[in-house]
């Protein structure tokens, strides 16, 4: 499947509000709400729409603390920590990068004490650095530019 023009429309429209319904976004591209229908339908189908998702703020839940991690993998230890990290609950993104450390993580921990003994946990795997985020700067885009 093509993404053309209409789709991408279709796409922009679910990337600003996921939550609008297929006659909204009819109204808004110029097709009936089926057409919506059946266009968003082949878009998951094929994978170029992965999901919808709730995003929640950590720190109104009760997790204090938000750090970013790095971690320099040791000899033989990446492979068991890829498969490691899948398990961890303060993990809300991780990717592996090109650079002096293989891993980078954003986590969210309740208080120092849970920052520690997360940290604990990564000894096993490497080398880690931590650095405490202050603040967010940019709010959270799960948008990739449609042109």
């Amino acid at each position: 499947m093509i993404v053309d023009t209409l789709n991408r429309q279709i796409l922009k429209c679910l990337q600003q509000n996921a939550r609008l319904s297929n006659a909204e976004i009819g109204r808004q591209v110029g097709i009936s709400s089926p057409a919506v229908s059946e266009r968003i339908k082949k878009m998951e189908d094929l994978g170029i729409i992965e999901g919808y998702k709730t995003i929640v703020s950590p720190f109104e839940i009760g997790y204090q603390l938000k750090a970013i991690i790095t971690l320099r993998a040791f000899m033989g230890k990446l492979r068991p920590f890829l498969e490691k990290v899948k398990t961890y609950d303060e993990v809300i993104n991780c990717y592996r990068i090109t650079g002096d450390e293989n891993i980078v993580m954003e986590v969210v921990l309740k208080n120092q004490k849970h920052l520690e003994t997360f940290i604990d946990q990564l000894i096993t795997y490497g080398e880690s650095k931590t650095q405490i985020v202050l603040s967010r700067v940019v709010k959270q885009k799960e948008v990739i530019p449609i042109k």
